[in-house]
C-alpha cells in the first residue's frame, strides 16, 4: 500500500526527512519509474499490510509533531494561511531587536597615541632626538586647512615636531618638487606629507614619486605600493587610512583570515591598498566599483565590508549579512537644517539601518578618521626609529 501525502513539503526544510518505512521486513515496491522505491520519492510512505489503522494514525501524528518542531527550532519559515515563505536574514535580525557593537575609533586611536607618546619620550631620553613630520600645503581650501590643524595638534600631543609649509595655489610643479627635495635632505624630517588634492596644473603622481621612500609616511610612493602588492615583500610604510582600518579590526578582536571581504571603491588612497592589505591577511577579497553590475548581491555575501566610495548612505541595512563587520571610511556632508552648520556628516553606510543587522560597525564621524591620524603618527615614529636607532 502506498500513501501519498502532497501536503508534506519537507524538501526545503533544513532537516530533511528523506523517507519513512513503517515496516522493516516489507520490501520496497517497484513502480512505473523502474526499480525506484520510497527512498527515491520522499513523499511516499510504504505501509505493511499488517500495520493497523491505529498505528498509522499514531505515526502520522508523530510525523506531524516532528515537522512542527523542525520548523519552530530552525526559525526558517513562518505560517500565513497555511503557506510557508522565507524570511530575510536581515529582517530576522532587525525583528529580534539586534544592535551592533560600535567600534569606537576615537577611543582606540587615543590608546594608540598614548603608546606613541611613550615611545617618543623614550627615544628622546636615549638619543636626544624626536621624530619630525613635514607637511606641504598648496592653496587654502578650508576643508584641507581643518585637517591640517588636526594633524598639527596630534603631533604636539605625542611629542613629534611638526614643520608646516604653505605654498600658493599658483605654485609651479617644479617649485613644489624643489621643496620636496629640500625636505628629503633635511635630517630633522623623518616623514613628508603633501596635502591632497593638488591644483590641476600639478601632476600628483609625479610629485608623490619625488618623496624619498624612507620618508613616504603616506605610503603612496610607487615602490611602497608595489611592495604592498607583491607576495613576500613588505613596504616601508602602509597608507594611513587602510592601515587604520585593519588596526581597528585587530584591536577589536575581529579575525580576517578566511573571511569574505568586500571593498566598496577602488581609489589609490583607500580602495586598492586596503584590498591588498586584506589579501595579505588571508581574506578572500572582492572590489565593488561604479561599473559593478549588482553591488547589493555581492555585498550581501561579505563577512567584512570596507565602504570607501564617497556616496552618502549607499549601503542599506538590507544589503548587510547578519553579524557582518562594517568599516565605514566614507565622510559625506548632507543637508541638515537642524544643525548650526546646516549640514551633518554621514558615511557610505546607512548607520541606523546597519546597526540592526551588523555585528560590528564604525560610526561616522568617530570611526576611521581618528585612526588615520593615529597611523600617520605611527608611521612618522617608525621612520624616525629606523634612522635614529641604526
Amino acid at each position: 500500500m502506498i500513501l501519498r501525502n502532497p501536503n508534506l513539503a519537507i524538501g526545503r526544510s533544513p532537516i530533511l526527512l528523506r523517507w519513512i518505512h513503517f515496516s522493516s521486513h516489507s520490501p520496497s515496491p517497484k513502480s512505473k519509474h523502474g526499480n525506484k522505491g520510497p527512498a527515491d520519492f520522499p513523499e511516499r510512505f510504504h505501509l505493511s499490510n499488517s500495520v493497523s489503522l491505529q498505528s498509522i494514525l499514531l505515526k502520522s501524528q508523530l510525523i506531524h509533531t516532528v515537522l512542527n518542531l523542525c520548523a519552530t527550532h530552525c526559525h526558517c519559515y513562518k505560517s500565513r494561511t497555511d503557506k510557508r515563505f522565507p524570511l530575510s536574514p536581515a529582517k530576522m535580525a532587525s525583528d529580534s531587536g539586534h544592535k551592533a557593537t560600535i567600534i569606537d575609533g576615537k577611543e582606540i586611536a587615543q590608546t594608540v597615541r598614548s603608546e606613541i607618546a611613550e615611545e617618543v619620550s623614550k627615544l628622546s631620553e636615549k638619543y636626544g632626538k624626536v621624530p619630525g613630520l613635514a607637511e606641504v600645503i598648496v592653496g587654502s581650501r578650508k576643508c584641507s586647512l581643518s585637517y591640517v590643524n588636526l594633524k598639527r595638534k596630534a603631533c604636539a600631543e605625542v611629542g613629534i615636531k611638526y614643520f608646516g609649509f604653505d605654498l600658493p595655489e599658483q605654485v609651479s610643479e617644479a617649485e613644489l618638487i624643489a621643496k620636496i627635495h629640500e625636505l628629503n635632505a633635511n635630517p630633522e624630517v623623518h616623514g613628508i606629507l603633501v596635502q591632497l588634492r593638488l591644483p590641476r596644473h600639478i601632476n600628483e603622481e609625479k610629485v608623490l614619486a619625488e618623496i624619498s621612500i624612507e620618508k613616504d609616511i603616506d605610503g603612496f610612493h610607487p615602490l611602497n605600493i608595489g611592495k604592498l602588492a607583491m607576495k613576500g615583500r613588505d613596504p616601508l610604510f602602509l597608507p594611513c587610512t587602510p592601515k587604520g582600518c585593519l588596526e581597528l579590526l585587530s584591536r577589536s578582536g575581529i579575525s580576517i583570515r578566511g573571511k569574505k571581504a568586500v571593498v566598496l571603491g577602488r581609489s589609490n588612497i583607500v580602495g586598492i591598498p586596503v584590498s591588498l592589505l586584506l589579501l595579505k591577511a588571508d581574506a578572500t577579497v572582492t572590489i565593488v566599483h561604479s561599473l559593478s553590475g549588482d553591488p547589493e548581491s555581492v555585498i550581501r555575501e561579505a563577512d567584512i565590508i570596507i565602504a570607501a566610495a564617497g556616496l552618502a548612505q549607499m549601503i542599506k541595512g538590507s544589503w548587510i549579512k547578519p553579524g557582518a563587520t562594517v568599516i565605514d571610511v566614507g565622510t559625506n556632508a548632507v543637508d541638515d537644517p537642524t544643525t548650526k552648520s546646516g549640514y551633518r556628516l554621514v558615511g557610505d553606510v546607512d548607520f541606523q539601518e546597519a546597526c540592526k543587522v551588523a555585528g560590528w560597525i564604525t560610526p561616522v564621524p568617530g570611526g576611521v578618521g581618528p585612526m588615520a591620524v593615529a597611523m600617520m603618527l605611527r608611521n612618522t615614529l617608525d621612520g624616525a626609529k629606523r634612522v635614529i636607532e641604526q
